[in-house]
């Protein structure tokens, strides 16, 4: 899929079973009544997300008057919001593009459609490379844009075969991790040609991500107080403030931990 909202109609047609999104798209599809369970935790942004624009704007404040382009309903937009509450201005004071993917993104900036883009790895590392500027990223709202696998709560107790194919998907996973880890020069040249990223800059991308490993997600989601519900509560709550969600996410059935492969070594 080439964006979040796609990926939500093709869970909400039931095309597709589960889909990776982050913890803001899971809390509104819940709350529009879509049963949307997270088994793992792929990673958590620490400045991977970013509002970047062309160098004559240097503050977030000189962005008023001007073109942003964000993806609606999404990171995007909880970026957004925090980027102009932290410049002490509102989306009446700029005018709005909406991009829906990544290469739309690319396309737009690059034909100076927009001033400033609401984007995340790979795009981020092309446009600063491009001498696009980082004003706003995500290390000033922590623990808020998180990766996470989900799957439809109505279809994780169908039959066993479900059961088998979401373990060995986590267990894949993870052995991935291990391998970047222990072999990050190698992971690196094989992954680099899928992000469109050359080989070096590969690794530097992934300094702005937490990876959390089999152990990390064990107390992101398992035990009597997950990190990850503690985080969705935060999250709901500042999406409230936001206007991107009317009331509090419901948050029962939100972790579903018994998919975790519990022999992972």
């Amino acid at each position: 899929m080439s964006s979040g909202q796609e990926s939500l109609k093709a869970l909400a047609e039931g095309k597709v079973d589960g889909a990776a999104m982050t913890l803001d798209e899971l809390l509104q599809a819940r709350a529009s009544g879509l049963p949307l369970s997270v088994v793992m935790v792929f990673d958590i942004s620490a400045g991977a997300d970013m509002l970047v624009a062309y160098p004559g704007i240097k503050v977030l404040a000189d962005l008023k008057g001007r073109y942003i382009g964000f993806e609606q309903g999404s990171v995007g937009e909880l970026m957004l919001v925090e980027s102009l509450r932290s410049a002490g201005l509102r989306k009446e004071n700029v005018t709005l593009v909406m991009l829906l993917s990544i290469t739309q993104q690319r396309e737009d900036w690059s034909r100076d459609q927009v001033d400033a883009v609401i984007t995340f790895e790979p795009v981020v590392t092309q446009l600063l490379a491009q001498g696009a500027l980082n004003l706003f990223d995500s290390r000033q709202i922590p623990n808020t844009i998180v990766d996470v696998l989900a799957i439809r709560s109505d279809r994780l107790d169908c039959d066993w075969s479900h059961v088998r194919a979401i373990r060995h998907l986590l267990v894949a996973h993870f052995r991935v991790l291990k391998h970047l880890n222990r072999n990050r020069e190698n992971a690196a040249y094989r992954m680099a040609l899928h992000l469109g990223l050359p080989a070096t800059n590969f690794l530097a991308a992934f300094k702005v991500l937490m990876l959390p490993d089999a152990a990390h997600n064990y107390r992101l989601l398992a035990g009597n107080a997950p990190e990850l519900l503690t985080s969705a509560r935060k999250l709901s709550a500042l999406m409230v403030k936001s206007e991107l969600l009317k009331q509090d996410a419901p948050l029962t059935t939100l972790i579903r931990a018994d998919f975790r492969p519990t022999d992972f070594q």
